[in-house]
């Protein structure tokens, strides 16, 4: 029961996130409010809330944000920490697109795409970049532990090094955003992210320089 009580809410956060995304491409972000969304997605306001927190929430929020202790160190190879990201962008990008997207849904030859059309907000509205910036401090601090628990460095290595990650990979994407989105965001990572792998003697170097 509980599993099914999962899969419910999950299915009700990626409804109200693209009918907010719906709106938001519609009529801008900051004129659509959280109980228009609520009633796109025939959902409660107080569902809204209780799912996303904010305005921002939704369009920040992604199954990392939802990871359990035990889905993280699955999902994390702490030896390899850079080949863990690319994996999951490259997941992430051969999704199916989104369903609900329309081609004259906001900016850029990719707004259509799922990715574009959350990632654009993401650099546009600057209430939404904030909100990343403090998703990606949350994630830091659940990263670092897993990476220092090696051995392999300090404490205070681990916490700088893991920072270098999750700010990294935000920088690489706001660079994908910059220049229209129609390469793989998962090149600007690999890119950004390869004077980093050398840190790690174990990585495996998918894409040497």
């Amino acid at each position: 029961m509980s599993g099914l009580r999962e899969r419910w809410r999950l299915k009700a956060m990626r409804t109200i996130q693209e009918r907010a995304l719906d709106l938001f491409d519609e009529r801008g972000f900051g004129a659509v409010t959280i109980e228009e969304i609520a009633a796109a997605a025939e959902v409660s306001p107080s569902s809204v809330y209780r799912y996303f927190g904010t305005k921002e929430g939704i369009v920040v929020a992604d199954e990392f944000d939802r990871m359990s202790p035990e889905a993280l160190k699955d999902f994390l190879a702490p030896g390899d920490p850079v080949g863990s990201l690319l994996r999951a962008v490259r997941v992430y990008e051969s999704a199916p697109e989104s369903a609900s997207g329309s081609e004259d849904a906001g900016e850029g030859p990719q707004a259509e795409k799922s990715p574009w059309r959350r990632v654009r907000y993401f650099f546009t509205e600057p209430s939404v970049r904030e909100a990343v910036c403090a998703n990606l401090d949350r994630a830091s601090r659940r990263i670092a532990p897993l990476i220092a628990a090696t051995g392999e460095l300090t404490e205070t290595q681990a916490r700088v090094i893991t920072n270098a990650l999750v700010f990294g990979y935000f920088a690489a994407l706001e660079q994908w955003y910059l220049d229209g989105g129609t390469r793989p965001i998962a090149d600007y990572v690999e890119e950004g992210m390869r004077p980093l792998r050398g840190i790690w003697p174990s990585s495996d170097r998918e894409h040497p320089a």
